[in-house]
């Protein structure tokens, strides 16, 4: 059955259509990703899709019986009531369920959220407000699920959470998203909205990714053979004296029509085009931390014997629970912050950009031009003078969007606009916090291209696993309790290194001999022999157990940050209690998940 059908949609803000007559409709079991530059319509659509505005024309169906959620991309800063509050707004004025059962629900999602149920909802991060924004949505009990970049704000356990979650409910899904690795784990189907058109692919990322560059490969070809027949014709109707005769009214009739394919022919995208402004190389050792500690007055240590060695041209990235200290260190290992205990020592010459100081700096009643240039028409980059509209062409600014209001601009663009100011700044150190948030994916694949070219040196916050993958070169992981852990690699190595460890103390302990049994006792069943292969049962379980493997490492980070905040502690220890016994729980399931993977992980080759 069909979730949700859009038949000739079109929209037009006054310029070129931003929907062109499009068609889509949603099937039961789809989990489908809508991609598209910033700036394309996607809001647009998702923004029809779930009630929230209206076509210029063409029909939006949805049956009955069938509720549409949007998770929003914008995250309220304040919102009144508690958590458990704004959950159960979510439950629909036309649920005849019982009390009871409504009641149930909402117990069930803020705990299976891991969210904190009293707390009023401007006191939490902003991950959690957006996983208590997710549990509102899901109250509702819907029949296709819109989530516009659910990933933003929310730190990596949470996102591998998020992802288990929606997979085990099953829920249909429409999402818009700039995370490769959730979309790639999430989506069964892509469509692409491009220039006002919708296009369907019923594959995988990878797969959609090469037949994309297939069809624009023979989209050119189409082009240039359409305009060498243009340019012939063009060229016979200027040199042939008896072009206006009768006899060849056909051909000029042919050539009147071609002249209007042309123009209605959709205009190639730009690509974006991106260099860093780089100042003086800055000395060989940049940063030297030696057992530094960090701790708030009063508070327990957010960092602990922490000891780093950056160098010049070094690329490091930082990954962990929201509030486990990223920033904190960040602040350290620039000098804004002293450590309250070991050693820091910093190189020369260091000319530092902090991506993140500049997000709240576009004023929104100014032009994007006059937010990057003031009332200069250039800009200086990389010691040569720009005009300030074809600066902004290389971050796909076309000339109009260049001279219209900020305030206008998407998510997206606005991070395309900080990027073009920080470009223009000489550094030799970059510090990036979340910069991939809003950004589309060939934007995202440009900035990967200059970061690694890049001869400065980089610091990055990111939850984005695979840009960390293809940019760091090494990575900090924050595991808690103030333990700080350097990986060679982005964030696959780490966890590879990990599974390593892990399979090398599998293997450990099977070489160990076996204890004796006592006398008398009655032997336990014993374990497939570790050469047996697998039968499909195991092989199904091995396949689901990473999965589980991370979704309980998740729910324990998650635990351990709530159990550092002071506030639960409030009641007398109670709810503190009831984390600390429900991590121990965690544990022990996660130690017996991981073996059981090492042992089915040992035989699958067998």
């Amino acid at each position: 059955m069909a979730l949700l059908s859009l038949l000739d949609v079109y929209v037009s803000f006054g310029g070129p259509p931003v929907l062109d007559h499009l068609n889509l409709q949603i099937e039961e079991g789809e989990r489908v990703c809508l991609l598209g530059r910033n700036g394309a319509g996607k809001t647009t659509l998702m923004r029809i899709a779930a009630g929230e505005a209206a076509p210029d024309t063409g029909t939006v169906t949805i049956p009955d019986g069938v509720c549409i959620a949007r998770l929003t991309q914008e995250i309220p800063e304040e919102l009144p009531g508690n958590v458990r509050e704004i959950v159960t707004s979510g439950v629909r004025a036309d649920d005849h369920s019982e009390d009871w059962e409504k009641d149930l629900r909402v117990d069930d999602l803020i705990a299976r959220l891991g969210l904190p149920e009293d707390r009023t909802f401007n006191a939490l991060s902003g991950g959690l407000k957006r996983r208590c924004l997710l549990a509102k949505a899901l109250a509702a009990k819907p029949g296709l699920l819109l989530l516009d970049e659910p990933t933003n704000h929310m730190d990596l356990d949470s996102i591998l959470w998020m992802e288990e979650f929606l997979l085990e409910q099953q829920i249909p899904l429409l999402f818009v998203t700039h995370d490769r690795a959730f979309l790639r784990r999430m989506a069964n189907r892509i469509i692409e909205l491009d220039r006002g058109k919708l296009a369907s692919w019923s594959c995988d990322y990878d797969t959609y990714l090469v037949r994309k560059e297939e069809l624009f490969v023979a989209e050119e070809r189409q082009r240039a053979a359409f305009d060498k027949k243009l340019g012939q014709e063009e060229a016979w109707s200027r040199r042939s004296p008896g072009a206006r005769r009768t006899k060849s009214n056909a051909r000029m009739e042919a050539l009147v029509k071609m002249r209007a394919q042309r123009g209605a022919l959709r205009s190639v995208a730009g690509s974006a085009k991106m260099e860093i402004s780089e100042a003086e190389r800055s000395g060989v050792r940049v940063v030297e931390a030696e057992n530094i500690d960090f701790a708030y007055p009063g508070g327990t240590p957010l960092i602990r014997e922490f000891s780093l060695v950056l160098n010049r041209g070094d690329k490091v990235g930082l990954i962990g629970p929201n509030g486990a200290g990223k920033t904190t260190l960040v602040k350290m290992l620039l000098g804004q912050l002293a450590p309250t205990a070991g050693v820091l020592k910093f190189g020369t010459k260091m000319e530092v950009i902090y991506f993140d100081q500049m997000r709240d700096q576009i004023d929104d009643d100014k032009t994007v031009a006059e937010n990057l240039a003031g009332d200069s028409d250039t800009v200086t980059v990389q010691g040569r003078s720009r005009h300030v509209i074809s600066y902004l062409q290389d971050f796909l600014f076309d000339p109009s969007r260049a001279r219209s209001k900020a305030k206008v601009l998407s998510g997206g663009e606005r991070n395309r606009l900080l990027l073009a100011r920080l470009f223009t700044m000489p550094a030799n150190v970059l510090v990036l916090d979340e910069p991939t948030n809003d950004l589309d994916a060939e934007t995202l694949d440009v900035l990967e291209d200059i970061l690694v070219d890049y001869a400065g040196t980089l610091i990055m916050v990111s939850h984005d696993r695979a840009f960390l993958d293809n940019v760091v070169t090494s990575t900090l992981v924050f595991e808690g309790n103030g333990v700080v852990t350097e990986h060679a690699g982005g964030y696959t190595d780490w966890r590879h290194e990990l599974a390593r460890i892990a399979v090398a103390k599998r293997q450990s302990a099977l070489s160990a001999p076996p204890a004796a049994k006592a006398s008398g006792t009655k032997g336990a069943t014993n374990p497939a022999p570790v050469g047996a292969k697998l039968n499909n049962k195991e092989r199904k379980e091995l396949e689901t157990l990473p999965g589980k493997i991370e979704q309980l490492e998740a729910e324990q980070a998650q635990l351990s940050v709530q159990l550092g905040d002071p506030e639960i502690y409030k009641d007398g220890g109670g709810q503190a209690a009831a984390f600390q016994k429900k991590l121990h729980t965690l544990e022990a399931e996660h130690a017996q998940a991981v073996e059981r993977w090492m042992e089915l992980d040992a035989r699958k080759d067998a």
